[in-house]
């Protein structure tokens, strides 16, 4: 396989779980799928091992344990999105999105500083 390839829906969400986590041992990713679903440890090994040679993820070794890292990044997904869905167009992306969701009024202010800091640049 190649560097690059798309993620599959199970593979994006053991990719989750490392972003929001960060560093996480096959135990560690094992535990967190189990309090949804009845899955064992050694097919998210498995799935780790075949995301490592798909590059969406690489490995150290602490001890005996090896401690996965993500390669594949929300932002490289994100761009994919873009590009593929709305043809390079973010802000259709973003109208659609604020179609979706009603905001906190903590979200607005937080997309209003990012549109004056992109302002600014």
């Amino acid at each position: 396989m190649a560097y690059g390839d798309t993620p599959t829906d199970r593979e994006l969400e053991i990719l989750k779980i490392l972003w929001d986590r960060g560093d996480s041992t096959v135990r560690e990713v094992f535990d967190i799928m189990r309090e949804q679903e009845n899955i064992a440890q050694n097919t998210v090994q498995t799935f780790l091992r075949l995301m490592e040679e798909k590059q969406l993820v690489r490995h150290v070794v602490r001890g005996r344990a090896f401690v996965y890292q993500p390669l594949y990044t929300r932002q490289r997904i994100l761009s994919r999105f873009v590009s593929s869905i709305f043809d390079g167009a973010v802000s259709e992306l973003v109208l659609q999105a604020l179609r979706l969701k009603k905001l906190s009024g903590h979200e607005i202010e937080e997309i209003e500083a990012m549109i004056r800091s992109s302002r600014r640049a």
